[in-house]
């Protein structure tokens, strides 16, 4: 069996994931600056954190509210009375929560941030639990990954509700500053390619 050299482009047919690559080469500059305006928008929402946790809660509202309205849709189209309500009222429940996350933004942080504390403890439980059935080779990592959520976890509980206006601030702030930091990449491993084939 032999080896392709790695400098020689993908050869996967047109609709290929090398094709895609080989076409945007030439815009390599467009991601690293999408990559540089996404990682100031981070370190933006890392500064001003309050304003960064609002506009997460806004995100969730708006999603919710989207989620409920496709749920009552769905309801609609079910075969029988007991899921039809079922779907309306799951449906109605999403979009009154989302428009109260909407009028009450700083309450719905509180109780976002105490259910991603619950949520990450109960994550990293279960991951735990996981690793304590794998071998020892993979068991270590696994078992630390858990033992690091679940404390996160535990931290955003105790800080409760203090650390409501700035976790989910912060969350997004890092989100986005490390979103952006991996379009930089590609775009700058693009200009490395463009620049070896040129």
């Amino acid at each position: 069996m032999s080896f392709s050299n790695r400098s020689t482009p993908l050869r996967d047919g047109p609709g290929g994931l090398g094709t895609a690559i080989e076409r945007l080469r030439h815009r390599w500059g467009f991601f690293v600056a999408f990559g540089v305006l996404v990682g100031l928008l981070g370190l933006a929402a890392l500064g001003l954190v309050v304003s960064a946790t609002i506009a997460s809660v806004y995100t969730i509202a708006i999603f919710m509210i989207i989620a409920g309205g496709a749920e009552i849709v769905t309801g609609f189209g079910a075969q029988s009375w007991g899921r039809f309500f079922l779907w309306i009222l799951a449906g109605l429940c999403y979009i009154v929560v989302g428009a109260f996350a909407l009028a009450q933004p700083l309450v719905a942080a509180a109780l976002f941030t105490l259910m991603l504390g619950a949520g990450m403890v109960a994550t990293g439980v279960v991951r735990i639990y996981i690793a304590s059935q794998l071998g020892p080779g993979h068991r270590g990592l696994v078992m630390l990954a858990g033992a690091v959520t679940a404390l996160v976890g535990l931290l955003i509980i105790l800080g409760w509700p203090a650390n409501s206006f700035f976790i989910l601030g912060i969350l997004l702030g890092l989100d986005l500053f490390f979103w952006g930091a991996s379009w930089i990449v590609f775009g700058l491993r693009l200009r490395r390619h463009a620049d070896a084939r040129g």
